[in-house]
C-alpha cells in the first residue's frame, strides 16, 4: 500500500493505448483487467452511453422494469444455449454469490433440502466477496479470511506443466475424473460443482484439457448435481468461442457472465438459469420460494444500453472469426519466448497468455524475489511502453479482443524485451 502515492494517473485513452499525466502511452495488455474488447474510446459505444442517458439514466428493477433491461436479456438467452431467465448484478463476483444462492436454494425449494454442500477445482477463482472466496479459495489471495469461509469440497485440476511424480498427464485426468466421480457418488448432500469454464486465468493460465469439462458435466447430470459454469473471464471471446460452455459441449444449470458484457466501459454482470432452476422459484408469496436478493443498480439503463450495443459490435465486426485468426499471432513468439531463462512453461488461447516464471528450468521451480514481481514487471514493462500485470510468478497477456495484429506484434517483442530485463533484477 506504500506503492499508492507513486501510482500514475492516466487522464485519457485512445484505442489500445493509455496515455498519463505526462503524456506517456503504453499498451493495455491487461485489457483495463480483462474486461475491454475494443479498445478505448469507441464511438459506438460511448453514442449509446451519451443516448440512453439522455432518456432514463437509472431505475429501480423492484416491481419495475425498463427496455434496455429487457432487450439485453432476450439477447443473452438468444445466445446461451439451455438458458431461460437473466439475473443482473454489477460484478463478477456478485454474480457468482447469485448463482450459488440459486443453486442452493433450489434445492430447498424442491424439497431436497440436505443438499448444501459445494464442490469445486482447485486453483479456481471466483472473485473476491466472501461466497466467492468460499468457492475460489487461493491461499496466498484469500489466507486472511479462511476461518470466515464456508467449507467446499476441492477436486486437483490437471496441470500438464505440473503432473504429480508417476502420472502422465493422461493418467492424472482420469485420476482428476474419478476422484469427482467418487465425491459425487458417496455424498448425497452435494448441491453444485462450481468451475471456471474452459480455462482457470487468475489460478494462472490453466487451460483444460480436451473434455474435461464435458465430462464434469455428464458426471454432474449423472448424479443429480447442479453445474455452475464461470464465464466472467473466460467467455465473450477471450478464449477464441462466444462462449466456452458451447465448445466444451457443457451446457450449465447456471452461468455467470460480467468483464466483456459491456465492452468494458461500464459495470454490469448477468447471471443465467436453466428454465429448471428457475420455475422452482415460481409460486404464490406465501410459498415463500422467491429469491431474495437484488442491488441498488441491478439491470442499469445506461450499462445495459452500452451492453446491447457492444454485443450488435461483436456481430457487425464478425470478432470471434478475427479473434481466431489473430490468436495464431501468439504462437510465433512461443519458442523465442520459450528460450527465455526465466521461462518455464507457456499456456495459451484465444486472446490469452499465460508465462510461467521459473528459477529453474529442470526442477520447475517457481520463481522467487524479496521484491514484488509484479512491480518489477510493472515498471519494466512501463519502460518498454507496455501495461504488464503478474499473477504470483505468471506473466499474464489479456489484451482487449479487437487489438489490431500490428499492436500484438509490438506487445509480443515488448513483453519478450521486459522479461529480459526484468530478470536481470530477480535474479
Amino acid at each position: 500500500m506504500n506503492e499508492w502515492k507513486s501510482f500514475d494517473e492516466i487522464v485519457t485513452a485512445k484505442g489500445m493505448w493509455l496515455i498519463d499525466s505526462k503524456g506517456n502511452k503504453i499498451l493495455d495488455a491487461v485489457g483495463s483487467m480483462w474486461c475491454n474488447v475494443w479498445g478505448h474510446s469507441k464511438p459506438e459505444l460511448i453514442k449509446a452511453i451519451v443516448n440512453q442517458s439522455k432518456k432514463l439514466q437509472h431505475s429501480s428493477m423492484f416491481n419495475l422494469t425498463h427496455e434496455s433491461a429487457e432487450k439485453l436479456a432476450e439477447k443473452l438467452v438468444r445466445f446461451s444455449p439451455g438458458m431461460h431467465k437473466v439475473f443482473y448484478s454489477d460484478n463478477g463476483s456478485s454474480a457468482m454469490e447469485i448463482a450459488l444462492k440459486l443453486a442452493l436454494q433450489y434445492w430447498q425449494n424442491t424439497g431436497e433440502k440436505q443438499k448444501s454442500k459445494i464442490i469445486t477445482l482447485e486453483n479456481g477463482y471466483h472473485g473476491d466477496t466472501f461466497g466467492a472466496m468460499s468457492v475460489g479459495y487461493v491461499p496466498q489471495f484469500f489466507g486472511n479470511f479462511k476461518k470466515q469461509l464456508f467449507p467446499t469440497l476441492q477436486i486437483p485440476t490437471p496441470n500438464k506443466y505440473r503432473i504429480p511424480k508417476g502420472y502422465t498427464y493422461s493418467d492424472y485426468q482420469i485420476y482428476c475424473l474419478d476422484k469427482i466421480e467418487t465425491q459425487l457418488s458417496k455424498d448425497n448432500k452435494i448441491a453444485a460443482f462450481v468451475m471456471e469454464s474452459g480455462a482457470q486465468v487468475a489460478g494462472g493460465v490453466l487451460i483444460y484439457p480436451k473434455n474435461f469439462q464435458k465430462k464434469i458435466k455428464k458426471l454432474c447430470k449423472k448424479y443429480n448435481v447442479l453445474l455452475i459454469l464461470d464465464e466472467i473471464a473466460t467467455g465473450f471471446g477471450r478464449l477464441g468461442s462466444m462462449l466456452q460452455y458451447t465448445e466444451q459441449k457443457s451446457i450449465p444449470d447456471i452461468v455467470a457472465y460480467g468483464k466483456m458484457l459491456t465492452g468494458g466501459y461500464l459495470t454490469l454482470a448477468a447471471t443465467l438459469s436453466s428454465k429448471k432452476v428457475y420455475d422452482s422459484f415460481i409460486g404464490e408469496f406465501n410459498d415463500r420460494k422467491h429469491l431474495f436478493h437484488g442491488h441498488t443498480y441491478t439491470g442499469n439503463p445506461i450499462a445495459c444500453a452500452v451492453s446491447l450495443e457492444n454485443l450488435n459490435l461483436y456481430q457487425k465486426d464478425n470478432l470471434i472469426k478475427k479473434i481466431q485468426k489473430k490468436s495464431k499471432v501468439f504462437e510465433k513468439y512461443y519458442e523465442e519466448i520459450a528460450k527465455l531463462e526465466s521461462v518455464g512453461d507457456i499456456r495459451h488461447k484465444g486472446m490469452l497468455m499465460g508465462i510461467e516464471l521459473v528459477s529453474n528450468k529442470k526442477k520447475k521451480t517457481p520463481i522467487r524475489s524479496k521484491k514484488s514481481i509484479n512491480k518489477i514487471f510493472f515498471e519494466e514493462g512501463k519502460n518498454h511502453g507496455i501495461y504488464l500485470r503478474t499473477l504470483g510468478n505468471i506473466v499474464m497477456l489479456v489484451p482487449p479482443l479487437a487489438i489490431s495484429e500490428k499492436d500484438l506484434d509490438f506487445l509480443l517483442k515488448r513483453t519478450i524485451k521486459t522479461i529480459k530485463s526484468a530478470q536481470k533484477q530477480v535474479f
